[in-house]
């Protein structure tokens, strides 16, 4: 016997999978899937695009350095972030991340806590990259030398416009996504392979250009070690280059497996997914070399400042200057398209994050269930956000780096904690020290550019204010997902369901034949049950008070004449009264529950409610049952003795 979802969960599930849905192709059907490469290049749109702005920040951040600090980048995500993701991969098959991962190695409130602070940051990584692209490709949109001059002021203006037209894209839908992503990156990656190569053959024509860039080397740094580290500090700064690993997670679901997958275990799209991962990184890292040596040996350094041609734009700057207006406008064409599609991943990835979490956890109001508010809120914010920074693409960088290193450096820590409780000694120390180096890169960067933190810290205050306020606001949510009861159980109610089905909530002590025998006489006294009427008891054990929504397993247990259901959930008083309406339901009678009295503050008892699931039991599982049952003829009894 097991309930239909509960209309909340079901909401959610499918707000959780409206962006996959809105993916797949039509003729597919709704599990249709697509090759590996398909789906690296819709993550590809987030990862790869950072191409458009990525060399020109490492010039300006480590100058002559720029080639060697962008080596330990890619270093570090080759044997850094590659592994950690590709361990990841494997735990979280469906596409929860790394996230899920800490959310069941750390359990209860301090976990849902941990989770919700990482919300911040995801919300900071994501609004980020909707407002940099697009400030990134409003200035590859002024830059255009095509472009008419009263626009080259209008950078604050364009940027919102695109991000609005994001925002009505997905107001109104967004499907055939990754045919659109694999044309996209396509496209600009032969564009990014023909600019940097023009840019080395440059190079080849001109060997000046090598020997100018050593002499600069050298006439700041004495020697090879004191360039390495400063390139060792200076890398941190470049950790844009390391975005997309967790988008390249969240999107698992669409990639095709093998005839043997199961949803339990599917070995083909974990297999294909670290393929996806492993190409991306290969890919990105060849670009991010190369792209840094070429315009680092061929760019002005004055170019990279503010103000300069190539700030912010600096492959396209080679573009103009090598191969024409015409093939530089092409590429112009191509660079604002993949970051105005890379802003569309980060959002349909905000719209996946609150549903997968915060409604399970009772932490965010109803409408968020819906797609489309959420699409205008995240929107707003995206406007305030490009506002506040002028639409500056550096400005941004510190905050967008924020939030991507942490995520990273959550995903390496829960990495390291799977790998100590697999008690896999070799994993633990691995994984533990690249834990550590991205923990030494985040704190860097907050140092460095502090404004990150200070917005994700906006993100985490907010998302823990509206949590908590929610999860107080639904406290009195009929939150079981579904009932299922065991044979015994099963066999109780159908003797009870003969007659008038009484049920007497008792808290277990000792669980022996004393205490129900004590509590039987105390409730028949009370409420003047007749001795000859029959009586079942109901006992709830609080689990995971931290949990929402429940799935509850009611067993029958008997001791001595006496007849127990017993079942576990977050939350006493719900659980009570979603087992109530069940047996309403499966028997067509209203049964009826008996409390006693308690004692006590009122305010400590409500407390105890919401952190602990149990408080006045009586009122609150009658607050429950008026909530979920309108029709007072309809609602099952309470009855309070004592």
């Amino acid at each position: 016997m097991a309930q239909s979802i509960n209309p909340i969960e079901q909401r959610r599930q499918q707000l959780i999978n409206w962006f996959l849905q809105e993916n797949r192709h039509e003729k597919g059907g709704a599990h249709s899937t697509h090759p590996w490469w398909q789906v690296m290049c819709l993550t590809g749109v987030d990862y790869f695009s950072t191409l458009g702005y990525q060399p020109g920040i490492a010039a300006l951040a480590a100058g002559a350095l720029s080639p060697l600090a962008t080596l330990i980048l890619v270093l570090l995500t080759l044997f850094g972030a590659l592994p950690i993701y590709r361990r990841i991969a494997a735990k979280s098959p469906n596409g929860e991340g790394s996230i899920a991962m800490l959310e069941h190695l750390l359990p209860w409130w301090q976990g849902k806590l941990f989770v919700l602070c990482l919300l911040g940051f995801v919300a900071t990584d994501f609004i980020i990259t909707i407002t940099l692209s697009a400030a990134d490709a409003t200035a590859h949109v002024i830059e255009n030398p095509l472009v008419p001059d009263f626009l080259h002021d209008q950078a604050i203006a364009i940027t919102l416009v695109l991000i609005a037209l994001l925002g009505a894209v997905f107001l109104r839908g967004f499907r055939e996504a990754i045919g659109l992503a694999v044309f996209l990156v396509s496209i600009y990656l032969l564009l990014n392979l023909i600019t940097i190569s023009v840019g080395a053959y440059q190079i080849w024509q001109h060997p000046s250009a090598i020997a100018d860039w050593q002499t600069a080397l050298f006439t700041r740094h004495q020697n090879p070690f004191a360039m390495l580290g400063v390139a060792l500090l200076l890398f941190p700064k470049l950790a844009l280059g390391l975005s997309g690993f967790e988008t390249g997670v969240v999107v698992m679901p669409l990639v095709k497996g093998s005839s043997t997958d199961t949803e339990e275990f599917p070995h083909g799209r974990i297999r294909n997914t670290r393929k996806l991962l492993t190409a991306a990184a290969v890919i990105m890292s060849f670009f991010l070399l190369t792209s840094s040596l070429v315009t680092t040996l061929l760019i002005p350094t004055a170019e990279f400042q503010a103000g300069g041609k190539a700030n912010g734009r600096a492959l396209a700057y080679l573009a103009h200057f090598y191969m024409g207006d015409a093939f530089g406008t092409i590429y112009d064409l191509s660079t604002i398209a993949i970051l105005w599609f890379a802003g569309a991943s980060a959002m349909a990835g905000l719209l996946n994050i609150v549903p997968r979490y915060l409604p399970r956890y009772g932490m965010a109001p109803n409408w968020t269930l819906a797609a489309r508010p959420l699409v205008v809120v995240y929107t707003l914010i995206a406007f305030v956000v490009t506002i506040l920074f002028k639409a500056n693409v550096e400005a941004q960088g510190g905050a967008y780096a924020t939030g991507v290193l942490v995520l990273m450096s959550s995903g390496a820590f829960a990495v390291a904690l799977a790998a100590r409780h697999h008690r896999s000694q070799r994993g633990t120390i691995a994984f533990s020290l690249i834990t550590l180096v991205f923990l030494y890169t985040t704190v860097t960067n907050i140092i460095e550019r502090p404004e990150g933190i200070r917005i994700a810290a906006f993100f985490i205050g907010a998302i823990v204010a509206t949590s908590l306020i929610s999860r107080v606001w639904r406290s009195t949510e009929l939150r079981a997902e579904h009932i299922e009861f065991d044979a015994t159980a099963r066999q109780f109610i159908a003797e009870e369901s003969q007659g008038t089905i009484r049920l007497i909530a008792n808290r277990l002590h000792t669980g022996d034949v004393e205490e129900y025998y004590l509590k039987e006489r105390e409730v028949r006294e009370d409420n003047l049950i007749p001795p000859t009427d029959p009586v079942l008891f109901l006992e709830i054990q609080v689990a995971d008070a931290s949990e929402f929504i429940d799935k509850i397993q009611v067993v029958g247990v008997e001791v001595g004449k006496y007849r127990i259901l017993r079942a576990q959930s977050a939350a006493v008083p719900n659980a009570i009264a979603a087992i109530l309406l069940e047996l309403r339901n499966q028997t067509g009678k209203l049964p009826h529950a008996y409390f006693g009295w308690i004692e006590g503050n009122p305010i400590q008892y409500l407390l105890r409610f919401i952190l602990f699931g149990e408080g006045d039991i009586p009122v609150v599982t009658r607050e429950v049952l008026r909530r979920a049952e309108p029709n007072p003829e309809q609602r099952p009894g309470i009855h309070v003795g004592g």
